[in-house]
């Protein structure tokens, strides 16, 4: 079980990554490209400059991908096992405001993650190592 949490946090860290590399070419009839931080609601609601967007997009990014890397790493023993509730914390966190800022229905799997992640830390108290947190 350890290894699947393991392995699904570092995917759900990569999807994000998705917003830093470039949008693949368009096919006929093929779905629209959602990683794009220019199609943000700040952008076209609050009108916040697209490059003040991308800039807080990518921060916002590169913490959600490192934290939930080291996460992963954590839940799969190759990083301290005390690392793993903050990384996953504040990985759910960064993760939840960046789906946020850049929201659109696919991502929503996206939002049930992070929400059983802080879940399993905060009501549950519980961790990929055998017992609950603080027990």
């Amino acid at each position: 079980m350890r290894i699947l949490i393991g392995v699904a946090l570092l995917a759900h860290a990569l999807i994000h990554a998705s917003y830093l590399s470039p949008a693949p070419p368009r096919t006929p009839g093929g779905p629209e490209w959602r990683f794009e931080m220019s199609k943000s609601w700040l952008v076209t609601g609050m009108g916040v400059t697209p490059d003040v967007v991308r800039l807080l997009g990518s921060l916002l990014v590169v913490v959600s991908v490192v934290t939930l890397v080291a996460g992963g790493l954590a839940t799969l023993g190759i990083l301290p096992r005390e690392w793993w509730a903050a990384c996953v914390v504040v990985g759910a966190v960064a993760s939840g405001v960046t789906l946020t800022v850049f929201f659109h229905p696919w991502i929503v799997p996206g939002f049930v993650i992070d929400v059983a992640l802080l879940w399993a830390v905060f009501v549950a108290r519980w961790h990929p190592f055998g017992s609950t947190l603080g027990a």
